[in-house]
């Protein structure tokens, strides 16, 4: 399974949302590999968020024309935020679920 990749327009960096490898038989390593995933996939978003809030800036102090681009910015760091907090709504229902089981 290759990354996904959303991709940006007009000069605006694309979100790239990496791979989640399945864990082998070291589960301290799968561990750390899917921290290191998610972590970068946060920073992934906190560029996005930034990147938008930088685009808002320099259209309200008139350091730049194009709303277009600066409308973009915003909806892929709307898009990118929403899609974190579907995964963090997963993670939390699947931690509940194996809380649930019985040994």
């Amino acid at each position: 399974m290759s990354d996904l990749r959303i991709a940006g327009a007009n000069g605006l960096r694309p979100i790239e949302i990496p791979e989640i490898h399945e864990a082998g038989a070291g589960g301290e390593a799968g561990a750390a590999n899917f921290m290191g995933s998610l972590k970068e996939a946060i920073g992934h978003i906190n560029d996005a968020q930034t990147g938008a809030s930088q685009a808002v800036d320099a259209l309200v102090t008139g350091q730049s024309t194009n709303i277009h681009q600066t409308m973009v910015a915003l909806q892929q760091a709307d898009v990118s935020f929403q899609l974190m907090m579907q995964v963090r709504n997963k993670l939390v229902t699947a931690y509940e679920e194996i809380q649930r089981m019985q040994i």
